[in-house]
């Protein structure tokens, strides 16, 4: 699969995620800092899934109809955890992930779709 790392999702994530070999490009790549809405149509133009700890995405997409190919967000994940969740939704969720709005919120797993445009 094919992500890209925000800067809050962390280091470790994306080295991870390269390892177990995932395509993944990170926000720091980008300097500097290009902000949210460059991020989401970078991910969008690259067809990568976007993870995040941010909520700002979802607004972008649900109330500012912003297009997305996959947000998976990490809001109360510490950092140690990050990896074993991905995993698991990785491993369960996988072919689920393009295109849906993931959120991982007190060890639950989340996923919405949201039609291409909206």
């Amino acid at each position: 699969m094919k992500f890209l790392v925000d800067r809050c999702a962390g280091r470790r994530l994306s080295e991870w995620l390269k390892a177990m070999g995932h395509d993944v490009r990170t926000a720091w790549e980008q300097q500097p800092d290009p902000g949210d809405i460059a991020l989401l149509r970078m991910a969008v133009g690259e067809a990568r899934i976007l993870i995040t700890i941010d909520s700002d995405f979802g607004t972008l997409v649900y109330l500012l109809g912003e297009v997305h190919t996959g947000i998976i967000r990490l809001p109360d994940v510490p950092a140690a955890a990050r990896i074993t969740l991905m995993a698991n939704l990785l491993d369960r969720h996988g072919p689920d992930l393009p295109g849906s709005i993931v959120t991982i919120r007190s060890g639950r797993i989340r996923i919405s779709q949201t039609p291409p445009g909206d």
